[in-house]
């Protein structure tokens, strides 16, 4: 960094040479507008704003780190998967309705929009999958990560009398992604409510 900043995931860093300050930001760095969203929406995001002169290195639990390039576009993303960004980028949420239900993450999830780039984390190396109108993308809820681009998406059950019965494949619900964009997937699956059916 050369004077500039990022926000980074509250106690990520692991190391820095330079001069480097380190301030804990409201409401995922939305200030208090979106403090009051993210408590109301459940969507949780504690992020702190690093800035100096150096170099900054972050880190989540040994997982993989992806970086993201938004040319004034929306990244769609879990916020547990959110590691950092650069300070220009603006945050947010939206509503998912019953994809983040069956994640077990809840009906919201993390926006970010503008230019610059996003680091996300993965369990292992990310895998991204291109949607096309005519090739349309069906994917895990436990393994997706994030989105962008004109993408629509849609829930899918699979639920049916031999599910039940516990004779189903132990694919019980599916997010299908159709439009023009990009889905990132992790190569393993989060433990989902959709997972114990």
């Amino acid at each position: 960094m050369t004077g500039d900043a990022v926000k980074a995931k509250n106690g990520s860093m692991v190391a820095y040479d330079g001069q480097m300050a380190f301030k804990k930001m409201t409401g995922g760095g939305e200030g208090i507008r979106g403090m009051v969203t993210r408590r109301v929406t459940g969507e949780q995001m504690t992020v702190m704003e690093v800035k100096g002169h150096g170099t900054c290195w972050f880190a989540d639990r040994a997982t993989e780190i992806n970086l993201v390039q938004l040319h004034g576009d929306k990244l769609f993303v879990e916020s547990s998967n959110l590691l950092c960004t650069d300070a220009g980028l603006r945050t947010g949420t939206s509503f998912t309705g019953l994809r983040g239900a069956t994640q077990g993450n809840g009906l919201f999830t993390t926006t970010v929009e503008g230019t610059g780039q996003a680091a996300i984390v993965s369990d292992g190396p990310a895998v991204v999958l291109r949607v096309s109108r005519q090739y349309p993308l069906t994917v895990d809820p436990g393994a997706y990560i994030a989105h962008q681009g004109d993408v629509r998406q849609s829930f899918q059950s699979g639920v049916t009398f031999r599910t039940l019965m516990g004779e189903g494949g132990g694919e019980a619900f599916q997010i299908r992604f159709e439009g023009d964009g990009l889905v990132y997937v992790q190569p393993s699956e989060r433990a989902t409510i959709a997972g114990d059916v």
